[in-house]
C-alpha cells in the first residue's frame, strides 16, 4: 500500500444516498433481460463519464455484484395504485403540455398517453419503485450499500407493479483481538551519516565549478572538461583495404566543452579510468562497454571506440558554512541554526516514512488476519479512483488525450483490482476500530486541512468548503482524515 490509511472512494456518499433511497431514473438499474421483456421499457443505456483530463470510462450498466453480499427482494404494488399513479402522472402531463391545436389544460389524455408514454411511465416508475423498494427494505431492516438492479420489472398501466431488486449490503466485520496484533516500532533515530547526506546536498546544489589553474592531473573529485568522439562499433563488421569497417554506417558520438567527474556516481567506470591521472592536452584513445539496461537507448548495449582530448580541468567550490550562506538557504540566524533546522527536517522525513513503511505492514497484518467479503461496489469506486489518479499523473507528464483514449482501460482496471480490494479492506477495518477505540475528528481539524487545500488549490476558503459541503466532499475528508487518525493511534498503542 502507497499510504498508511487509505480510503475507499465516495463509500460515505453512496451509503448515505441508498439510506434516503431517493432513486431517479439513473439511479435504478434495469437489466437488460428486463427491458427485452416488454416494449414499453425505457431502453437500458450506457453512459460515457468524461473526467477531467477527458478519458473515457465505459461503466457496465448492471455491475456485478458479490455474491457474498448480494440480497435480492420482490416488491409489489396493487394494479389500483399503479392506475392511479399513471392517472396523477397524465393529470400533470394534461395541465403543462402546450401541443398545438389544443387550449393549455385541454389535451385529450388519450393524446397525452400516446404522445408522452414513456416519461409518463418513467415517472411513474420513478416513483412507485422509489416508494415501495424503501418501504421494503425498511421492513425487512436492510441497508443497501450499492445500486439496487431491478428485475423482471412488470409496470404496465392497471396491471400489479412486480419487480425483483438486487443489491448488495455491508458485511460483518469482526474485529476481536484486533489490538493483540503484533507491531514492531523502527528506530528513527537519523545517524550522522543520513545527515551528513543531506548536508552535502544542500551544499553540492549551492556549488560552483572552477577552473585549476596550477600544472597537475586530473585527480578523484575533479572535473574533465573534453572533447570527444564514439564510433559505435557493429556487430557485422567487413575487412577492407583500409582495414576493419562497420557494415552498417552509424553517424559517430561527439561532445565539445564536456564536464564529466572523475569517480562521479554518474560516470562509467571505464571514463574514470582512462581520465585519471591525465593532463590538459592529452588525447586519450579507449574503448566502453554499455550495459544492456544503459539509460539511452542507442548506447545500450553496445561497444563505443572513443577518442578524447582533455581540454581543462576543473573543481568543485563550496560555499563557507558562515551565517551569510546560512541567510541565503532561509530564515536562519545562524550556521548552527540551519543545521539544526536540516536535522530535525531529516529526522522527521526519516521519522514519517518509517512509521508510514510500519503502519502499511500493521494494515497488511490486519487485512491478513481478519478475512470477510468485500463489495463490489466499493472495490469498483476504488478501481476509478487508482485509474483517474493515474491518469492525472499521465496527463502531468505530458500524455495527449488521444494517447489516453488508446488505452486499454480493461486491462488498467484488472491490474489495479488487487491492490483496490486491499484498501477498501484496510479503510473499511479501520472504519470498524474507530468506532470500538472512539476516533472522532474535531471541526477545527477539518478546518485546517480546508486551509491547506484552499492554499494549494489558490481556491477561496469559504467557496472551497460550500463546494465540498454541496457535493459530500466534506464528509469524505472528514471520513478520511478519522481514519488516518485511527491508524496512528492504533499504531502507538500496538506498538508501544
Amino acid at each position: 500500500m502507497g499510504r498508511a490509511c487509505v480510503c475507499i472512494a465516495n463509500d460515505t456518499e453512496t451509503q448515505t444516498n441508498l439510506e434516503g433511497m431517493e432513486l431517479t431514473s439513473t439511479e435504478m438499474t434495469e437489466t437488460n433481460e428486463t427491458a427485452e421483456q416488454q416494449s414499453e421499457v425505457t431502453p437500458t443505456h450506457e453512459h460515457t463519464h468524461v473526467h477531467e483530463h477527458d478519458h473515457e470510462h465505459m461503466h457496465s450498466h448492471a455491475p456485478a455484484l458479490n455474491p457474498e453480499l448480494t440480497r435480492e427482494i420482490e416488491v409489489e404494488a396493487g394494479a389500483d395504485e399503479v392506475s392511479k399513479s399513471f392517472k396523477t402522472v397524465v393529470k400533470r402531463y394534461q395541465k403543462l403540455a402546450r401541443i398545438p391545436g389544443f387550449r393549455a389544460g385541454k389535451v385529450p389524455e388519450s393524446l397525452i398517453r400516446s404522445k408522452f408514454a414513456k416519461e409518463v411511465r418513467q415517472e411513474v416508475l420513478e416513483s412507485l419503485v422509489s416508494e415501495r423498494f424503501r418501504k421494503a427494505i425498511e421492513e425487512q431492516k436492510l441497508r443497501p450499500i450499492s445500486e439496487p438492479q431491478l428485475r423482471q420489472l412488470q409496470l404496465l398501466d392497471g396491471q400489479p407493479l412486480k419487480f425483483t431488486a438486487a443489491f448488495e449490503v455491508a458485511p460483518v466485520i469482526d474485529i476481536a483481538g484486533y489490538d493483540s496484533v503484533q507491531v514492531s516500532k523502527p528506530d528513527v533515530a537519523l545517524t550522522n551519516e543520513e545527515f551528513d547526506a543531506e548536508l552535502n546536498r544542500v551544499l553540492d546544489s549551492h556549488a560552483t565549478v572552477e577552473p585549476v589553474e596550477e600544472d597537475r592531473a586530473l585527480v578523484e573529485g575533479d572535473w574533465a572538461e573534453i572533447q570527444f568522439r564514439g564510433e559505435v562499433k557493429d556487430l557485422a563488421q567487413t575487412v577492407t583495404e583500409e582495414g576493419v569497417q562497420n557494415a552498417a554506417a552509424q553517424a559517430p558520438i561527439t561532445g565539445e566543452d564536456v564536464l564529466i567527474e572523475i569517480g562521479g556516481k554518474n560516470t562509467l567506470p571505464a571514463f574514470n579510468e582512462a581520465l585519471r591521472g591525465a593532463k590538459v592536452g592529452q588525447e586519450l584513445k579507449f574503448e566502453v562497454d554499455y550495459p544492456a539496461d544503459f539509460g539511452e537507448r542507442r548506447l545500450a548495449g553496445q561497444s563505443v571506440s572513443y577518442d578524447v582530448t582533455v581540454k581543462g580541468i576543473k573543481h568543485k567550490s563550496f560555499p563557507e558554512r558562515d551565517a551569510e550562506f546560512a541567510k541565503q538557504l532561509g530564515n536562519y540566524e545562524s550556521w548552527e541554526d540551519f543545521e539544526a533546522k536540516l536535522r530535525e527536517h531529516a529526522a522527521g522525513r526519516k521519522k514519517d516514512a518509517l512509521d508510514n513503511a510500519a503502519k502499511d505492514k500493521m494494515l497488511g497484518d490486519l487485512i491478513q488476519r481478519f478475512q470477510f467479503p468485500v463489495p463490489e461496489a466499493f472495490v469498483q469506486q476504488q478501481i476509478e479512483a487508482r485509474l483517474d489518479r493515474g491518469l492525472r499523473a499521465l496527463a502531468q507528464q505530458g500524455m495527449s488525450v488521444e494517447d489516453m483514449r488508446k488505452l486499454d482501460f480493461g486491462r488498467l482496471r484488472e491490474a489495479q483490482r488487487d491492490q483496490a480490494i486491499n484498501e477498501v479492506k484496510a479503510s473499511m477495518l479501520l472504519d470498524r476500530i474507530s468506532e470500538a477505540e472512539g476516533v472522532t475528528v474535531e471541526d477545527e481539524d477539518v478546518d485546517r486541512e480546508l486551509l491547506m487545500l484552499s492554499l494549494q488549490s489558490h481556491e477561496p476558503l469559504e467557496a472551497l468548503r460550500e463546494r465540498l459541503s454541496r457535493d459530500g466532499g466534506l464528509d469524505r475528508i472528514r471520513e478520511q482524515m478519522r481514519r488516518e487518525k485511527t491508524g496512528s493511534v492504533l499504531y502507538e498503542k500496538l506498538s508501544a
